[in-house]
């Protein structure tokens, strides 16, 4: 990856993240979504196509969007 590195603020500038190497992660649900971009990251960052920084600032905001997920689908009564 070049020097420039993108802010990451949200799960859409990951999606935008990935979308740079030709992947596009969409199963149907939104918390899976999340578990399977979390895996590409790591297999992009195992190649050494994105820097430590990029992929520990992503994994945050995976993180945070994980615990969100979970409690919107607890407040809504959904379950797996």
């Amino acid at each position: 990856m070049s020097d420039f590195e993108p802010e990451l603020h949200n799960y859409y500038d990951i999606e935008q993240l990935l979308k740079r190497f030709g992947i596009y992660v969409y199963l149907g649900k939104r918390l899976w979504d999340i578990e399977m971009t979390s895996a590409e990251l790591q297999k992009l960052h195992q190649a050494n196509l994105i820097s430590d920084h990029l992929y520990a600032r992503a994994k945050i905001v995976l993180r945070h969007e994980h615990e969100a997920e979970l409690k919107r689908m607890e407040n809504n009564g959904e379950g797996d």
